[in-house]
């Protein structure tokens, strides 16, 4: 087959502006340029276009638009709702419990984190082989000062899908919150805030087809929280500075692009997904999926292939065209074996072996076709030249 200038298998990490998203914000970059506070007609342009866009978010997530604070990204958005509950709580001199998986993105890791060090508790719960946390454990671990439950909708790393609904459930019967951070889960999996049972919950532009740097977080009108930015009182008081009004109007547009095409796009990368991983088990010996079989993203895709360095395959890959991860990309420059699979059970040795394919709108049959027999030549490649590869035998040297 002949080597394609270039496949993108990295959806998870960013995604590429579509055209119509692009189309629909250039006018407010220049045309359209008024600043949304400022009182006259080029100002009440912006502020209008801004409260349109927050309009479109509420209807797809089932929700009012006042519910609806722009921010700058999923990072900032996290934040927002777990130091917005907790500075809220130190404002009248109290701390409290929040519970999270040791599966997160480590933008909700690294706020637990800071916050048990200036006295907070943090419980971290444990997942299961496949990345799903354990109901009861979670029930058991909810106390009377319990503020917060922050659980990830969908894995950015092996794509394992939590049951949010069952989760919030739990957290209403035990009078506490619930967010849930569901970046991944905005291209393909249902948003209704009311389904879900989400108190809060965070989105970005980055994995949908949007602007990076641009975010929002659902806030249910009844919960009060303390704002992270201070200044000039936008968004309503919950986040100053002045609104990215073409990076809002892109975000409303890309939501509705993608809450349009969900239900087909979802299926045709499902069926790319699983011929994917069926010849890859077939044809690459100790080979392993990661996450669960059935209760995944679409497009997620995460192996681990015994005896090689996950970064090694990745650079012989990127060789071929093919652009790949090892997993977030947040934490790509570290060397440690991933939190996540590790968490999971999955040894360091495996893990370092760990390879994401993350799907998307592009992708086809063909590029799979590629990508799989340049894999095989790599792996194979790597194992016969890696000093803790036992030839002949599938594995790993004692």
């Amino acid at each position: 087959m002949k080597k394609p200038k270039e496949i993108y298998l990295d959806y998870s990490a960013t995604t590429p502006v579509r055209e119509e998203v692009l189309k629909e914000a250039l006018p407010y970059f220049s045309e359209k340029f008024g600043n949304p506070s400022s009182f006259h007609s080029r100002g009440l342009e912006a502020k209008n276009a801004i409260e349109s866009a927050r309009k479109r978010i509420a209807k797809i997530l089932n929700c009012e638009a006042e519910e609806i604070i722009f921010c700058g990204s999923g990072t900032e958005s996290i934040n927002l709702a777990i130091k917005g509950i907790a500075f809220r709580e130190l404002a009248k001199g109290k701390r409290g419990h929040f519970i999270t998986q040791k599966t997160e993105h480590e933008a909700v890791l690294k706020t637990m984190d800071w916050l048990k060090r200036i006295g907070f508790e943090i419980t971290y719960l444990n997942v299961d082989e496949n990345g799903l946390i354990d109901l009861g454990e979670l029930t058991r671990s909810i106390k009377e000062d319990t503020l917060l439950v922050s659980i990830m909708y969908a894995n950015n790393e092996v794509g394992t899908i939590q049951p949010i609904k069952e989760i919030a459930e739990i957290c209403h019967k035990k009078n506490t919150l619930l967010h849930t951070d569901a970046c991944q889960a905005s291209e393909y999996l249902d948003l209704n805030v009311k389904k879900l049972g989400a108190d809060l919950m965070t989105l970005n532009g980055s994995k949908v087809y949007s602007f990076k740097g641009t975010g929002l977080l659902y806030k249910r009108k009844e919960i009060e929280i303390e704002a992270l930015i201070h200044g000039g009182g936008q968004e309503s008081g919950a986040r100053s500075g002045t609104e990215n009004v073409p990076g809002i109007v892109a975000l409303a547009k890309a939501l509705e692009i993608a809450e349009w095409e969900k239900k087909k796009e979802a299926k045709r990368i499902t069926a790319l997904r699983d011929y994917f991983i069926k010849r890859v088990e077939k044809e690459i010996p100790k080979a392993k999926l990661n996450g669960h079989r059935t209760k995944r993203l679409p497009n997620n895709v995460n192996f681990s292939f015994e005896g090689i360095e996950g970064e090694s395959l990745i650079l012989y890959m990127n060789e071929e065209g093919v652009r790949l991860s090892t997993g977030s990309a947040c934490s790509s420059k570290s060397l440690d074996p991933s939190h996540v699979l590790t968490a999971m059970g999955i040894d360091h040795g495996t893990a370092h072996g760990s390879i994401r394919f993350s799907l998307g709108k592009e992708t086809t049959k063909k590029e799979l076709d590629f990508v799989i027999g340049k894999l095989k030549e790599k792996v194979e490649f790597l194992r016969r030249i890696s000093p803790v590869w036992k030839k002949g035998k599938g594995v790993r040297k004692k």
